[in-house]
């Protein structure tokens, strides 16, 4: 008897406003190859490690208002990939849906977890109090994650426990929630095509 593989799971996102102009397209089986632009460095490399460390596939452009400021770039970027995801997963038959993760780096500890339940909401804790790292405006971090809390229809907790540097405070958050994201979406064998919550609907 010969079984087949899930079929992968994909989505492909276009969202063009007068302040941003995003073209994304995400494979939550994938092998962690990214390709990505949005005119913000640091950005950029949170987004890559995001998908290295998620495990997905991640072809993203963004052209946004810089002139203006990074704010409309970052949360638009979030919103898209959060609308990935939710497009990708469809109905949620048969995923864990919650996920978490506790994240080493260094001397810094970051925790994230994440439910998709179809409710929006968020925390976020960087302790970053530098206006920048690298060419990111730190205060956007958590505009990101709202944006994707937004996107996905999902509740997102990040923190940072403790660190020194203000760039691992960050990269370990967005290590963090890729993992813990990873966790969440993937399917549940003993699940099936059972939905995860008692409501009947996510």
């Amino acid at each position: 008897m010969t079984t087949h593989a899930p079929e992968a799971r994909t989505a492909e996102i276009i969202r063009h406003t007068t302040e941003t102009q995003i073209d994304l397209r995400l494979t939550i089986e994938g092998q962690g190859q990214y390709k990505v632009s949005t005119g913000i460095r640091f950005f950029d490399h949170m987004l890559e490690l995001f998908t290295r460390h998620g495990g997905f596939n991640l072809d993203l452009t963004c052209r946004g208002d810089l002139d203006v400021d990074q704010h409309h770039t970052v949360e638009d970027v979030g919103i898209a990939l959060g609308e990935a995801f939710a497009r990708a997963v469809g109905d949620k038959r048969g995923i864990n849906r919650a996920g978490y993760f506790l994240m080493p780096m260094d001397e810094t500890l970051a925790i994230a977890a994440i439910d998709l339940s179809g409710r929006t909401a968020y925390a976020v804790e960087t302790k970053v109090r530098t206006r920048l790292v690298g060419d990111l405006q730190t205060e956007l971090v958590t505009d990101f994650f709202e944006g994707f809390a937004r996107g996905a229809q999902a509740n997102v907790h990040v923190k940072t426990m403790y660190g020194r540097s203000n760039h691992h405070k960050i990269e370990a958050i967005f290590k963090a929630f890729a993992r813990a994201l990873r966790v969440a979406v993937s399917r549940d064998t003993q699940m099936a095509e059972m939905l995860p919550s008692t409501k009947g609907l996510l």
